[in-house]
């Protein structure tokens, strides 16, 4: 594969019950205990004692806790959790999960603890106890400890890591033709086959379900009753996926730029296709009324063409960028993204027709490489568990085609073929978000990896959540994006300190060029860009 620095990175969604005697103990929301509907409430109650004694080894384990770090303050201490590889034989594999805190200075106002997931899947998140200690209103960080761990298969937390190269953990270019498609099918069971052979028995046991289960397992054995939660990106799909378990569990949960619980994981790749029209179209509007500066069409028709020919004349005379080479799929991939950021595009595009133009020109998005083989391996291990996947190779083939027809600015991208085609079956099948538990979902309109879309269909599986959107709000995450918005922060950090959510759903105003946010939690590169 050429030119993998302009190509997408792989790295970048029941009973409960409280036992007697654990204290707290973890509820039964493990993969033994059968669903209601399919088993009587006296059969329920005996699955839930049964799974919470079996469990007790974990949920009272004392944690040993040491400085994380000698360069660290000494308040950032660090222990390791024992969790079941497989929570239906707990007896079994043990792993571990690393695991931090920052304790609230302010002991007479603590009322819990708070952690945090900051997306992926794949990544870490043990360092952002001292990040949100430091970073946090003041109001907020007296009242809670600051937790933050790796989840399992990530970091320091039992690692998986297939021994990826750079080549293999870059997707290659969209399915077109038989041919493509074949030497595609051909890398995606070469990184299928490469996980298997070195964590065949691992890999199942990584998903979403069980990192919700090992969170229990952390708030037990920090002896909490109840967790309180902020996710982002791939972290609402974590979160949501806690509530569903852990409903008497869950205490205030902030979820940032979600994800379609109904649609993970190939859903949510794919509903990047018709997004990106759409925010194409915004764009082409936006950029025209600015042709004095970027000199790409003075009306959306013309705007839209010259992007067009962009990519036509790279097909057959690729665009040199810094020595390197880009073809049309090539232009596609590094706008899709641009286009929900309007004057980002625009940047990115001028600069690109510079180039064709033979001017020298910056760097453009996206043309950084570093070797990522944790993050890409523990990502795929998710989203390949965490649901089913076709397993003919030729529907992927099939899809990229038809996609490409109704969306051709990125529907052969998002469809075609994942390692997950290879990857073996997940232990158990998806976990179903449909609950009332409390929340609260944050959103940007005009959000490139999770969509408006997705984020109004976790609203609407959460049926107790209130949603906070910014309309015309650009950016993935928005408390921790990179452009402030007063209105939302006020109604998240609210309801993190009192608990009380909005009467009713909020609408917010982006300001035009939002004020930029100085140390931003950064949003590591995600292999399908969830973060």
């Amino acid at each position: 594969m050429q030119h993998p620095a302009y190509r997408r990175r792989l790295v970048p969604v029941l009973a409960l019950g409280v036992v007697a005697g654990l204290a707290p103990g973890l509820v039964a929301g493990s993969a033994s205990a059968a669903p209601a509907s399919a088993a009587s409430s006296e059969g329920a109650r005996a699955a839930v004692a049964v799974d919470a004694e079996r469990l007790a080894p974990y949920t009272r384990q004392q944690l040993t806790w040491k400085r994380c770090a000698a360069d660290q303050p000494a308040t950032y201490q660090c222990a390791t959790l024992k969790v079941p590889l497989d929570y239906t034989k707990p007896e079994g594999k043990r792993i571990d999960v690393a695991i931090s805190r920052v304790r609230t200075s302010v002991p007479g106002k603590r009322r819990g603890v708070l952690t945090f997931n900051p997306g992926g899947p794949g990544g870490a998140g043990l360092d952002l106890s001292l990040m949100f200690a430091e970073g946090l209103p003041k109001n907020v960080r007296e009242q809670y400890d600051m937790v933050g761990f790796d989840p399992r298969g990530v970091g320091e937390s039992t690692p998986v890591a297939c021994g990826l190269t750079d080549a293999e953990q870059v997707y290659p270019r969209p399915t077109r033709d038989a041919a493509e498609h074949a030497r595609n099918s051909k890398w995606a069971k070469r990184v299928a086959d490469k996980c298997r052979d070195k964590y065949g028995k691992l890999l199942p046991h990584i998903s979403t379900r069980n990192t919700a289960r090992d969170m229990d397992v952390m708030r037990a054995a920090l002896g909490e009753k109840k967790l309180n939660y902020f996710g982002v990106s791939y972290g609402t799909a974590l979160g949501a996926v806690y509530m569903q378990l852990f409903p008497q569990r869950a205490d205030r949960f902030v979820l940032d730029s979600a994800v379609d619980p109904g649609r993970m994981w190939r859903g949510m790749f794919q509903v990047w296709a018709p997004e990106t029209e759409r925010a194409f179209k915004r764009w082409t509007k936006w950029t025209a009324a600015r042709d004095a500066t970027y000199h790409l069409g003075d009306s959306p028709a013309k705007v839209a063409r010259t992007f067009r020919k962009l990519v036509a004349r790279a097909d057959v005379d690729p665009i040199v960028i810094d020595g390197q080479k880009l073809d049309g799929a090539e232009v596609r991939d590094i706008t899709r993204a641009e286009f929900f950021t309007v004057r980002s595009g625009a940047k990115v595009v001028a600069d690109l027709k510079k180039a064709a133009e033979g001017r020298q020109v910056r760097e453009l998005p996206g043309a950084q490489e570093q070797s990522m083989d944790n993050m890409a391996s523990s990502q795929l291990a998710v989203v390949c568990s965490d649901s089913s996947w076709p397993r003919d190779p030729e529907t992927y083939r099939r899809d990229a085609i038809h996609d490409a027809a109704r969306y051709p600015l990125y529907g052969d991208f998002a469809s075609t073929i994942a390692p997950c085609a290879y990857w073996d079956k997940g232990a158990e099948p998806a976990t179903t978000v449909d609950n009332k538990v409390k929340s609260l979902v944050v959103q940007n309109e005009w959000d490139s990896q999770t969509p408006l879309v997705t984020g109004k269909a976790m609203h609407r599986a959460l049926k107790g959540s209130r949603m906070v959107t910014v309309s015309g709000g650009e950016g993935h995450g928005v408390v921790f994006g990179d452009s402030r918005n007063a209105c939302a922060e006020k109604a998240t950090m609210g309801y993190l300190v009192t608990g009380k959510l909005p009467v009713k759903d909020l609408t917010c105003k982006a300001t035009s060029g939002g004020q930029r946010r100085a140390g931003s939690a950064e949003t590591a590169p995600s292999p399908f860009g969830l973060r």
